[in-house]
């Protein structure tokens, strides 16, 4: 698809853009990466995300000519760039995780929050929670985060992983179920997107 039958506001246009002018790709830089950040920070802390999110993007930039450019969002395309990284640091996202349950401190958000009763009350189910995030199969919390923190749909978690739509519904639905058993009963996904997002 050429660049004139293309929409100037899609990811897709200025990828394709970049191919004969590299500096075109900071558009999608420009888009993204305050998401992107977001999610690898909460997901490691901000020691490891400056770097895993750099990486993130020269990634991108370096693979942009594989890109599918027939995808207008590359929001997927990037969070699944960022999720393969984080692999790498599966030893640090499981420390944070057990720092948050041990201590009910999230190294993460701790700079982000006050100490309202609301606050307080919501630290004890965080702490089972991370506890229980700590226990999951790195595949089944990557599909339940990108969902619950990057805001991705379903399809758009099975394009960001490169696995079938049915491997993320039973992803999902398998760590659902248990951190539901770990939560005595409790919506894991309300814990999840109400009280541990920076």
């Amino acid at each position: 698809m050429s660049d004139t039958s293309r929409a100037e506001g899609d990811d897709a246009f200025h990828i394709e853009r970049s191919l004969r002018e590299p500096e075109a790709f900071a558009e999608v830089f420009r888009r993204h990466a305050s998401d992107i950040t977001r999610y690898v920070t909460r997901r490691l802390g901000v020691d490891a995300a400056d770097d895993v999110v750099a990486e993130t993007f020269l990634t991108a930039f370096r693979q942009r000519e594989l890109y599918d450019r027939s995808r207008p969002n590359a929001r997927p395309w990037l969070y699944g760039i960022a999720t393969n990284l984080i692999g790498r640091h599966v030893r640090t996202e499981v420390h944070q995780l057990r720092v948050l349950e041990r201590t009910g401190t999230d190294p993460v958000t701790a700079p982000f929050t006050d100490r309202s009763d609301d606050r307080i009350s919501a630290e004890a189910s965080r702490r089972s929670l991370a506890g229980a995030l700590a226990t999951l199969p790195k595949g089944h919390r990557d599909a339940l985060l990108l969902v619950a923190w990057a805001g991705l749909t379903y399809p758009e978690v099975a394009q960001a992983l490169d696995v079938r739509l049915g491997t993320v519904r039973s992803r999902i639905n398998r760590a659902r179920e248990k951190l539901r058993k770990e939560l005595g009963g409790a919506n894991p996904m309300t814990i999840i997107s109400e009280g541990t997002r920076p």
